[in-house]
């Protein structure tokens, strides 16, 4: 067990070490001008991006994950965060056609910047990670499916969330446990 546990760990970390700054101080700027966030994602993706919304709502952001009964329509001065593998997702790609037609701009966590999402988004960020196509590009893995995507996505958007803190000098301010669910 504990050599699957650091063979993970290791092959993260190298997805990690892949990840272009640039790209994530981008998305981080999208976020920080956005009037309100929208997130989507299907399957553990979407678990991801629920996982960062609730980050992002902990931080002060307005926030909203797509497809939850309390989420209103998207504007022109909104974001759609897209986390995708593959980026060609079917329905992640009609919510980005929605949501550019309306003037909201797009951003995209994903493996294939060339993708369709990818295409039409405003900001892409690659996580050079293994998906569940097993790509002859994608690096290999011990994991199943889009385990090392998955992980690295969330790795890497909580990341953005705490540059974000910083920026604003919040993280360590108490503000976020306020903001905590209390009805637990």
């Amino acid at each position: 067990m504990k050599q699957v546990t650091k063979t993970i760990s290791d092959e993260v970390s190298e997805v990690l070490r892949n990840v272009n700054t640039t790209e994530t101080e981008l998305l981080a700027n999208e976020l920080k001008q956005a009037k309100r966030i929208f997130i989507a994602g299907t399957g553990r993706s979407g678990l991801v991006g629920k996982m960062v919304a609730m980050r992002l709502m902990h931080s002060g952001y307005p926030v909203y994950v797509v497809g939850e009964t309390i989420t209103p329509s998207i504007e022109a001065e909104d974001l759609l965060l897209v986390i995708s593998g593959s980026g060609n997702t079917e329905m992640l790609k009609y919510y980005g056609t929605q949501a550019k037609s309306i003037g909201a701009k797009v951003a995209l966590v994903t493996t294939n910047k060339d993708s369709a999402i990818g295409q039409m988004s405003d900001c892409n960020v690659v996580i050079p990670a293994a998906t569940k196509k097993r790509l002859p590009h994608e690096p290999t893995t011990i994991q199943p499916l889009g385990n090392q995507f998955d992980q690295s996505a969330h790795l890497v958007l909580d990341a953005v969330i705490i540059y974000l803190l910083q920026l604003d000098d919040r993280g360590n301010d108490g503000s976020l446990n306020k903001k905590h669910a209390n009805l637990e």
